[in-house]
């Protein structure tokens, strides 16, 4: 699937994507400042959360719950410095726990990735749209 969408639509597009039963763990690629951890935010209302939700860039991981108690993780993982550090964290278990995690900066624990994953690739366009494909 691939869509172009504006920050004002955000909504619809975390809709579409969810539209399309991606793997519950989906990778997010995307230079810093694309609007990755938005979008994680946008998909986390569409799937029930009603908390806030936040980047977790120095807590690593954000755990939420769904109105129907699914749990989402939210990682980030761009101030790690190798895998091992996510392996203390535990991050293996979050991945194989069947809920779902959305992974920013997952090119870090390229090694610990589960192979049923999708992907999401976000590039801001010149006009500030974001052109966006799941795979």
């Amino acid at each position: 699937m691939e869509i172009t969408f504006s920050i004002d639509e955000i909504n619809e597009a975390a809709r579409k994507i969810l539209e399309q039963n991606p793997n519950k763990v989906i990778l997010f690629h995307g230079e810093m400042g694309v609007g990755k951890t938005t979008l994680i935010k946008a998909l986390a209302k569409q799937l029930g959360v009603n908390e806030v939700t936040s980047s977790p860039t120095y807590s690593l991981v954000n755990e939420y719950q769904t109105i129907n108690s699914q749990l989402v993780y939210h990682f980030d993982f761009y101030r790690i410095k190798n895998e091992l550090e996510a392996l203390d964290m535990g991050a293996d278990e979050y991945l194989y726990s069947d809920n779902w995690c959305f992974i920013e900066w997952a090119e870090k624990i390229q090694n610990l990735i589960p192979d049923l994953h999708s992907v999401i690739s976000i590039i801001l366009l010149i006009d500030g749209k974001r052109s966006l494909k799941l795979s």
